[in-house]
């Protein structure tokens, strides 16, 4: 997984993944291009936990989290229906589902701003 942040300044991160649940409740594991893990968040509908080495940080919910944590809203439900190859529209956000099958996907959002670059590549 990739994503590009066009904030000023520009963020960008890079990282292999693991993805289980559903939009309501689920886990998302984070590991560095070497194998170590960076992050995990698991959430439901009550709250969201983000933890990183020792440090575990409580939100309202995986929304928030991830805003928090990249620097711009990422569409969780619809990004669950992108994996499976389902082009749910998210306002200001494009999706390219035509390398699926390759394991590819890209979305991108223009508004608001930032404008925002998510590039996954699944092991198939």
């Amino acid at each position: 997984m990739s994503l590009q942040v066009r904030s000023d300044p520009p963020q960008s991160f890079s990282a292999s993944f693991e993805l289980s649940g559903s939009a309501d409740q689920g886990q998302l594991l984070l590991n560095s291009p070497l194998g170590t893990a960076v992050a995990s968040a698991r959430w439901n509908a009550a709250e969201a936990v983000l933890k990183s080495g020792q440090d575990a940080r409580l939100f309202r919910s995986m929304d928030e989290l991830l805003a928090q944590a990249t620097g711009a809203a990422l569409p969780l439900p619809a990004l669950f229906d992108w994996l499976i190859g389902i082009n749910t529209p998210v306002p200001g956000w494009l999706t390219d589902l035509s390398g699926l099958a390759e394991g590819r996907l890209v979305a991108r959002r223009q508004t608001p701003v930032p404008a925002v670059e998510l590039r996954i590549a699944l092991d198939r």
